[in-house]
């Protein structure tokens, strides 16, 4: 154990604090996990390449008829896992160079997605500096669906009956979740007053996967079977992209504004693990260990995995509560948790460790 860790009862709450999190880093980093894995990933574009040709195969055969349904639902897994490999760009988990993760995430988010890179950067760094926090993070904003109870208690008539059932919509609500993306992406391009990196290239992108794919499922399916694949593609792509990023977060203690919490209790009290072996780690992307991608957002999302003993023991030795459940149990967890921020109770588990924090400033 280094010196740092044996003198940390006599340093200052804050600077103690930061001890920890470089101690752990040090764990983390000793161990080889903080070491780029090009070739996996690599391995990963090219079966991601071969998917989205297969998919192709199947929509040129099936052409106009109803199997094309199932072609828009594996269409939508193969978007969603290029999201996935978008979001390891964004954090520059693959390359060393900083341009060639931000052409990949570029040219794989708008391209294959639809989704903007330049509002992706924004909105998501945004959350990682500051997950659950009210007024800065912008994944708990009030919407169609409110995170904070207090919004809640703002609304009137339908808007407020809606919000204490909405955790009851939260799987149709999902089904949206697609075409939001898309709406997101298109409003920040061509919002000229927001400053978008490259932006003539998002724009080209953006209007061939969009407009394309459309044209395609009209030209080769017909009209009706055409906007039934529309349908199905975008339902299926916002409930697997929703079910993944939603269990990470949604339920867990929401920081008030006026509060400042040092950076390893910030990420690790905020985050959610979701259990389930290599079948959720595969279909989430690697999103469902949380809690070491927000303590290590460069480490490359195969390695997170690897990464868990270390931080889990870490947080057990100091008394920070680490939290991991099963993916169908999360979902419960988040529609019970919306019925009640819905009717205006804030979270039992919320006082407490906000208590804590405070006491630690």
């Amino acid at each position: 154990m280094s010196t740092a860790a044996v003198d940390r009862g006599s340093r200052p709450v804050r600077n103690q604090q930061a001890v920890e999190f470089i101690e752990l880093a040090e764990q983390v980093r000793d161990a080889g996990l903080m070491r780029r894995d090009i070739g996996w990933y690599v391995g990963r574009m090219i079966r991601l390449g071969l998917g989205f040709i297969a998919t192709g195969v199947m929509f040129w055969y099936f052409g106009e008829s109803w199997w094309q349904l199932l072609t828009a639902v594996v269409f939508s897994f193969f978007c969603a896992q290029a999201g996935f490999l978008a979001h390891d760009a964004a954090h520059r988990q693959i390359f060393a160079s900083a341009k060639a993760n931000e052409w990949t995430g570029r040219v794989v988010g708008n391209l294959f997605v639809g989704l903007s890179y330049g509002w992706w950067m924004y909105k998501h760094g945004k959350h990682h500096a500051n997950p659950n926090k009210i007024d800065s993070d912008p994944d708990i904003s009030a919407g169609t669906v409110v995170f904070d109870p207090d919004d809640a208690l703002k609304r009137k008539g339908f808007p407020r009956w809606f919000a204490a059932h909405q955790g009851y919509f939260f799987f149709p609500l999902l089904t949206l979740v697609g075409l939001g993306l898309h709406v997101d992406a298109v409003k920040r391009v061509f919002s000229f007053r927001e400053t978008v990196p490259q932006r003539r290239w998002e724009i080209g992108f953006l209007v061939v996967r969009l407009l394309g794919v459309f044209v395609a499922a009209m030209l080769v399916c017909g009209p009706g079977i055409g906007l039934a694949f529309m349908g199905v593609h975008l339902a299926t792509f916002g409930l697997y992209m929703g079910g993944s990023f939603a269990p990470n977060h949604k339920g867990m203690p929401l920081v008030p504004k006026n509060v400042k919490i040092d950076f390893l209790r910030r990420q690790t009290l905020m985050s959610r693990n979701i259990s389930g072996g290599w079948l959720v780690d595969a279909g989430m992307g690697g999103l469902n260990y949380q809690i070491e991608h927000h303590l290590f957002p460069t480490m490359s999302s195969r390695n997170l995995r690897r990464a868990q003993p270390i931080v889990r023991a870490f947080c057990a030795e100091r008394g920070i509560k680490y939290t991991e459940t099963k993916l169908w149990p999360s979902y419960l967890i988040v529609m019970r948790y919306l019925n009640r921020v819905g009717l205006g109770q804030r979270d039992p588990f919320e006082c407490p460790v906000t208590a804590q924090l405070r006491s630690a400033r």
